[in-house]
């Protein structure tokens, strides 16, 4: 049996309460889920005190605590979980802007006006959420769209494939959304 019909059954099993079935899951992905996490470490800033291990291990730890799992192949599973690994670095992103305000962690540099030109790591990880945030509101499947193709590095086949769509519909959404981020991010 290959390993795309090895995610399947192991997806079945997880679906039906098997406990170890997301472990086994999760042994047979590991490498492809670290070569997810690290293309979404190089987007975040060096600020974001987050490696590739822990990133893969969060997103583990909030699947294990899902009541009901309802993916249906490896691209769904990977799509599900560059959403997770998102939701875990915005969560870090507010946490780490949230001891700025407050606590006694500081990012400080000498050059002062390196220091004023450059944007914080965690803003700009808040900035862009809160434009995919904007954007699902205009239409969820762009942010999916965004998603699978920014996040996971699915090509435009694979995502129309998860998405039940055209290739050509996966196009049109990715520079709709493209444009859409594009002048969210510049005002």
């Amino acid at each position: 049996m290959g390993k795309v019909g090895e995610v399947t059954l192991l997806l079945a099993a997880a679906q039906e309460g098997q406990a170890d079935a997301l472990n086994r899951l999760f042994d047979l992905l590991y490498p492809e889920l670290r070569r997810i996490a690290s293309a979404r470490m190089r987007k975040t800033d060096e600020r974001v005190m987050l490696d590739t291990t822990s990133l893969v291990h969060e997103c583990y730890l909030r699947l294990l605590k899902l009541e009901e799992l309802s993916l249906n192949d490896r691209a769904h599973f990977l799509s599900y979980a560059a959403k997770v690994m998102r939701s875990v670095v915005v969560d870090l992103a507010r946490e780490q802007q949230a001891q700025r305000r407050g606590g006694d962690m500081a990012f400080v540099t000498l050059d002062t006006a390196v220091a004023s030109g450059m944007p914080n790591g965690e803003d700009e990880v808040l900035h862009i959420h809160e434009a995919l945030e904007a954007l699902g509101a205009i239409d969820p499947r762009l942010v999916k769209v965004v998603e699978m193709r920014y996040f996971i590095g699915l090509d435009n086949a694979e995502i129309a494939e998860v998405l039940a769509v055209s290739t050509r519909t996966v196009e049109r959404d990715w520079e709709r959304a493209r444009s859409f981020l594009f002048s969210a991010l510049k005002a």
